[in-house]
């Protein structure tokens, strides 16, 4: 299983950017879709997930600027987002946990994202 992101790129502050992720290769029994991010010297956290069932969660920071969607049928996660700020350029990455006997999480290599002020 392969999750190639794309979307990344260089925004001015305020501005706006999608990121899309899709997963190829044998998986089945997709149980939730995120996104998460990680900029230099900080951990990584959790920007916002959805899951199958379509409930989603967001970071506190992000409410009201970000959206998640996905589509199951194709194995694709996407992440609008709006409102950019500065201190969000870090490396996004997009998680798929699936396995309906014994879950497991797949990562992306990342996009990174750029916000200039």
């Amino acid at each position: 299983v392969q999750l190639q992101a794309s979307g990344g790129g260089l925004v001015q502050a305020g501005g706006s950017l999608r990121l899309s992720c899709v997963a190829s290769g044998s998986i089945s029994g997709i149980r939730t879709m995120s996104w998460y991010r990680q900029a230099p010297g900080k951990q990584r956290e959790l920007v916002a997930s959805m899951s199958r069932g379509g409930t989603t969660n967001y970071a506190d920071s992000v409410k009201g600027r970000f959206t998640i969607s996905n589509d199951i049928d194709k194995n694709a996660v996407y992440l609008q987002m709006n409102s950019l700020k500065p201190e969000e350029t870090a490396v996004y990455y997009c998680n798929v946990n699936a396995g309906w006997i014994k879950p497991k999480d797949y990562w992306g290599l990342g996009t990174q994202v750029t916000v200039s002020s």
